[in-house]
Parts: structure tokens; sequence; C-alpha cells
């Protein structure tokens, strides 16, 4: 698949594995829009984060190549998908980073936890207008329909007006038919965090092991500027999102205190 400068390239992965119905979707949609390298996994990388595989080799597979897009398998995180197919596998930076859409919200906390959002905010490593698209939806055989319109309306912006460098966007969609979706709106991160449970089972052998289950509290239920309240109210969220964690507004403060 040989991609001529005035094409638009775009590179499209996920943490759900290479055959889950969100990467399908996302596939499908995005084949409109340009030439499409595909990098994922044959099997889940949920919750890696931005992890790195840094102690055994990384293996990498064609497994489908046509005038359109080429699908890789990769045996890496999302985070590698992302170095490779920028370092080794694309013949110039891709135009577009879209990943997704992954099984699950990836609003509030769990941005830090996502392998989905890890893979967008690799690419802004690269200055490389990244998107992250999730559904509030754990399920294997959830309904993407509603995701299509908005990701279209984004995407397009996206390849229009790319972002300034370091930023990238969280997308997340309410688990609705595309009729009961009441719009789309910016958002905040909203405040809250993951209260993890460790259920204690044995195994066959007699031995003892952990499960980790829990649920998401939101520390701030009623505020109505957040991704989490967007979502759970019927509304697309896009948080713009930055790799530079600093803290700015302590640092006058720390600063009087060392």
């Amino acid at each position: 698949m040989k991609v001529e400068e005035n094409d638009k390239l775009i590179l499209i992965t996920n943490d759900d594995g290479l055959y889950a119905g969100g990467l399908r979707t996302l596939i499908r949609i995005m084949e409109d829009f340009g030439k499409l390298v595909v990098i994922s996994t044959t099997d889940s990388r949920s919750a890696m984060s931005q992890a790195l595989t840094v102690k055994q080799p990384i293996r990498v597979k064609l497994l489908e190549e046509d005038e359109h897009k080429r699908i890789f398998a990769c045996s890496g995180t999302p985070a590698d998908g992302v170095k490779l197919a920028v370092n080794q596998l694309l013949e110039r930076k891709p135009d577009l980073i879209a990943s997704g859409i992954n099984h699950g919200s990836n609003a509030s906390a769990s941005i830090l936890y996502s392998g989905t959002m890890a893979a967008a905010l690799e690419g802004c490593l690269y200055n490389i207008t990244s998107v992250g698209f999730s559904l509030n939806s754990y399920s294997s055989s959830a309904d993407f329909s509603g995701c299509d319109k908005y990701i279209r309306q984004i995407c397009s912006m996206l390849l229009s007006e790319p972002l300034p460098p370091g930023i990238c966007l969280n997308v997340n969609f309410p688990a609705l038919p595309a009729e009961e979706i009441r719009g789309m709106v910016v958002a905040r991160q909203a405040s809250g965090n993951w209260q993890e449970e460790f259920e204690r089972r044995k195994d066959p052998a007699g031995k003892t092991y952990y499960w980790l289950t829990g649920s998401f509290i939101n520390h701030e239920p009623e505020a109505s500027d957040t991704d989490d309240w967007a979502i759970q109210n019927g509304f697309v969220s896009v948080v713009p999102v930055t790799t530079d964690m600093t803290a700015y507004r302590y640092m006058e403060t720390l600063k009087s205190r060392l």
C-alpha cells in the first residue's frame, strides 16, 4: 500500500484486541477518511496504561493488505504499537491516530489506566494529532452504532484543524442508540477514583489467588461540566488532554515551602 503525499494516512489501534467489535467499527468508519494502518494485539491489553515491552522481543505480523489498508498483529502493548508503527512500519508520520473504540468508559480517573488513551497520549509525544474513543459498555456485543456520526464529525475536524502539540482528545460515548444520544459536549475530567475490592479465591489445587473487582466513585456527581456527568446524562463527552502533568496551581505554594 503506497501512500501518496496528498493522501491522509491514519493509524488505528486499540487495547481490546484485534477482533474486538469496537476496533472493527472504527476501521469501517475511518476507511472513508484515508489510507489506514491498523496495529493491534490478538488478545486484550486493557488497563496497560503507558506500559512498554522492554524485557522481551516484540513481534509484528502483517495479516491483511489491500490498496486501502494494512492490518498488523502486535505482541506488545498499545503504546508499543504506536512506537513501532511510527518508527518502523509507516512510510511517513500519520495525519491522525485514532484509538478504540474501547469497550468501557475511559472518563475521569480511568484515563490513568487506559491502554486506549495511552496510545493517543503516545501520539502526542510524537506531535501527531490523536484521539481515543470509548463506549460506556463492557459487553463484547455492545452496540456501537451511536458512535458513527460523532466519530465522523470529530475526525473530520481533526484532519482539517490538527491539535496543538502535546494535546489529544478523550472521547466517551454513552451506551445508547443513536437516536437517544442528546448531543456532544466539551467537558473536563471528573474528579473520582476506583474503589478496589479483591475477591479471595481458591484454585483447583487449593492455592489462594485474588481477583480484582471494584466500582468507580465520582467525587462530584452534581457537577454538570464533567465527562462522567455527560455520559451518564446521554451526551458524548470530549475532553482535551495534555501530556504535561505539572500541577501548576501548586507551584508557588511549593516554592514557598522549600
